[in-house]
């Protein structure tokens, strides 16, 4: 582990990236809080920290509407906290270190490495401009997209304002909207649902926001040649590809039976979509079946994709659990896919990080259901919401107590950062190696 001077304490890669996202958080809590931050005086400091932590953490579970709430200050500073916390708070801190002309040191690059999990040191400079320049080309297209359709409802000042906002917010999957109003607030993108333009551009920039920086920069260089692209590349490809279209197939038949047929394509697509950690959503979700809901908690826990703006546990992960599965009922002991054999350290680190959602997953949601007194099915939504960084919600978290936010809080920050970035932070002698080895025995499984 490398470690580095960060005042007079010695901290690793690692701790610097935990200590950062929670100094913005708590940066982000103290000016949401002020006075002139929102309208009215019923801001809490837990209820602005709960949203400093919802935007950093790009999840989108709000306490209060964001349009009605919070005043332009407010706004800003959430839409910036949300830009920080989409491409980590490393990377901005190298992107004006760099902006200001200042050399990037050794530990400043191996942090950057470990921030976005890049395969290796050489070259995380040019890789970095590369995150800002791909953040800034797809923000600012986004926008344009989207103004087209602001303009027809808002003014114009407005319409600019929520173009930026909307395609930053979607790009960095973290479902923040000001849709909402005093009469109904809390409408994400429902009024938007029968508007294809909307809900293709925010469709698209989930997906290239989720996918990666490093699968966006593989898919360049490659030219779009499948057959050349990285093993992760390809693992990242094929799985959102069926994590887009099977479950929006089960939607289309299960849920939207009374809209018009191109209505209910596009409800059904945004909803598979956005599930993966993107927060908005164009449907009712209080009106959909509860084996939509079921569907959407297990979207919702894999997430996007790794080095990208998304949470959860990763679609890498959920590729290879499922490799593994396939190879292990088949007997084999070695995991091959795309003429490679998958490392074992990846497949104990999958096993390892789906185990550690399922666990947390079904503590949250006891201790929630039975504190709030609510159904186990919502409280699970939230939990995974939570998890995920996904921010959907059937309604209930701007009603939870302390205890209940306060552990919706520590969820959005979990998955974030992510248990490995929490495990290798963690001191040296908690992950010391036994010194001895012990002698192999068998036992029986299933």
């Amino acid at each position: 582990m490398i470690s580095g001077k960060f005042f007079r304490f010695n901290v690793s890669s690692f701790q610097l990236i935990l200590m950062s996202f929670m100094l913005v958080i708590f940066i982000g809590g103290v000016l949401l809080s002020l006075p002139f931050a929102s309208y009215g005086s019923d801001t809490t400091f837990l209820d602005a920290l709960f949203t400093a932590v919802s935007a950093v953490c790009v999840t989108g579970l709000v306490v209060h509407d964001t349009a009605t709430h919070w005043t332009l200050f407010g706004k800003a500073v959430i839409l910036i906290l949300i830009q920080i916390g989409g491409l980590g708070v490393i990377t901005v801190s190298i992107w004006f270190q760099l902006l200001a002309g200042r050399k990037i040191n050794l530990f400043q690059r191996l942090t950057m490495q470990d921030a976005i999990g890049a395969s290796q040191l050489g070259g995380i400079v040019r890789f970095t401009l590369f995150m800002l320049r791909a953040t800034l080309i797809t923000e600012l297209v986004g926008a344009v997209l989207l103004f087209p359709v602001m303009i027809g409802r808002f003014s114009f000042g407005k319409s600019v304002g929520n173009s930026i906002f909307y395609a930053v917010s979607a790009f960095c999957n973290a479902g923040f909207d000001l849709a909402g109003t005093y009469s109904s607030p809390y409408q994400s993108l429902t009024g938007f649902a029968g508007v294809p333009l909307i809900n293709l551009v925010i469709m698209l920039l989930i997906i290239v926001g989720g996918i990666g920086f490093g699968i966006q920069s593989d898919i360049l260089e490659k030219k779009g040649d499948f057959r050349h692209f990285r093993l992760q590349t390809k693992m990242v490809l094929i799985a959102s590809l069926i994590l887009i279209v099977f479950p929006a197939v089960y939607f289309f038949f299960a849920d939207f039976g009374g809209e018009d047929w191109h209505i209910r394509i596009l409800k059904s697509l945004f909803q598979s979509v956005t599930t993966r950690t993107a927060g908005f959503n164009t449907a009712d979700l209080t009106a959909m079946s509860e084996g939509s809901m079921i569907l959407m908690i297990c979207l919702m826990l894999i997430g996007g994709s790794p080095g990208s703006t998304a949470g959860g546990m990763k679609t890498t992960t959920f590729a290879v659990l499922v490799v593994t599965m396939f190879h292990s009922l088949r007997g084999n002991d070695t995991i091959t896919t795309s003429d490679r054999t998958l490392e074992t350290s990846a497949i104990f680190h999958a096993i390892t990080l789906m185990m550690l959602y399922v666990v947390l997953l079904f503590s949250g949601t006891l201790i929630i259901s039975g504190v709030e007194g609510l159904p186990l099915l919502d409280t699970a939504f939230e939990c995974a919401s939570a998890l995920g960084t996904v921010g959907l919600t059937r309604g209930i978290t701007p009603t939870l107590g302390t205890l209940s936010k306060l552990i919706l809080m520590g969820f959005m920050y979990f998955g974030r950062v992510g248990a490995l970035t929490i495990f290798y932070a963690a001191p040296d002698f908690y992950k010391a190696k036994p010194a001895v080895q012990y002698p192999k025995e068998s036992i029986m499984i299933g």
